[in-house]
């Protein structure tokens, strides 16, 4: 039985022996402090969880930390007066597993300024389908639409079109009335890309030539996830003050580009950085990811669940890029 002293999480440990991690039971004094306690129902698989959790990247600030930077479940006690016991909410980012106690737990305790209620529209085990992944995405569009994106100004592009947040959003934009243009590596995916709502699926080799100054302008804008060179030649593939949103790296750090596309065609430069989000964006994005954003495919994109013992043979799966889908973590019942 799951009580204040006796839950169950898997905890990430560097120390003396090294990097280990694992399920231990805990008792709610060790976690970090909050104000309101959840019973945790559903959590995901994410890129940064899988680093996390083998050690890779500088993911987590201290140590140790439960990992799992999303989580959705119901409120037990709380000293806000905004959530009450048996409140659904849930939490993405919010440096979850990176400076707190994260999502893979059975109880977690986190600062109700990082909590969002449970927007109508959404149950816990689809706002963990979007998790992270799909809060990015929207994030992204929120961002482009508020400094003047339009369908109008013609197909967006999304690269890494095949992980996480690229299957996500080209639900999300294309609900939004954007035609989207797919990229990726995974041309044998091209068909589950369309049901998603692709337009046209391109592939990776798309955007790997080194670009000119300025190219053809094909796109209204991007969702980059890759970085590096096809940053630089969807800048200067981008239609008049078109914007590009960038939330990834897989493709390198370091982008070799000119002023052109932004002084000649007026093309913005957007960075996406969800775990930082302030309160009024994280509830305008999730207002949206329940209503006239919410993919209708959730349950085609979640292509797995498993349970916390399952976490340690997930994580180099997903490093290798031979997952597919969103893989869902179920906590508690």
């Amino acid at each position: 039985m799951t009580t204040f002293e006796n839950f169950h999480a898997f905890r990430i440990h560097q120390d003396e022996h090294g990097h280990h991690a694992g399920i231990e039971t805990m008792a709610l004094e060790a976690l970090s402090p909050g104000e309101v306690v959840i019973r945790v129902k559903w959590s995901s698989v994410n890129y940064k969880d899988a680093l996390a959790g083998m050690g890779r990247g500088k993911i987590l600030r201290r140590y140790p930390l439960v990992g799992g930077i999303d989580l959705a479940g119901t409120v037990l006690t709380s000293s806000a007066a905004r959530f009450q016991p048996g409140d659904p909410v849930l939490c993405t980012g919010s440096g979850l597993s990176e400076t707190r106690d994260g999502g893979y737990s059975e109880l977690a305790r986190v600062p109700a300024a990082s909590l969002i209620p449970l927007p109508k529209g959404l149950d816990l085990r689809e706002a963990m389908i979007l998790g992270t992944a799909g809060f990015t995405a929207g994030l992204a569009l929120l961002r482009m639409q508020d400094n003047g994106q339009t369908p109008a100004h013609g197909p967006i592009a999304v690269t890494g079109a095949s992980g996480g947040v690229g299957m996500l959003a080209i639900s999300i934009f294309s609900q939004a009335g954007y035609e989207v243009h797919a990229i990726s590596g995974k041309t044998d995916r091209a068909d589950f890309l369309r049901e998603l709502g692709a337009h046209t699926v391109l592939p990776r080799d798309t955007l790997t030539t080194a670009p000119h100054a300025l190219g053809s302008a094909r796109f209204g804008g991007a969702l980059d996830n890759v970085g590096g060179a096809t940053l630089a030649t969807l800048l200067a593939s981008t239609q008049p003050y078109g914007n590009v949103a960038v939330c990834g790296m897989v493709g390198g750090i370091q982008v070799s580009t000119t002023v052109m596309p932004f002084i000649i065609r007026g093309v913005s430069l957007l960075g996406i950085a969800s775990s930082g989000t302030p309160r009024l964006q994280r509830e305008r994005v999730w207002d949206h990811l329940a209503t006239d954003w919410k993919p209708v495919q959730l349950n085609h994109i979640a292509t797995r669940d498993i349970g916390m013992e399952q976490l340690i043979a997930t994580f180099p799966v997903l490093l290798s890029g031979a997952s597919f889908g969103r893989t869902l973590v179920h906590i508690t019942d």
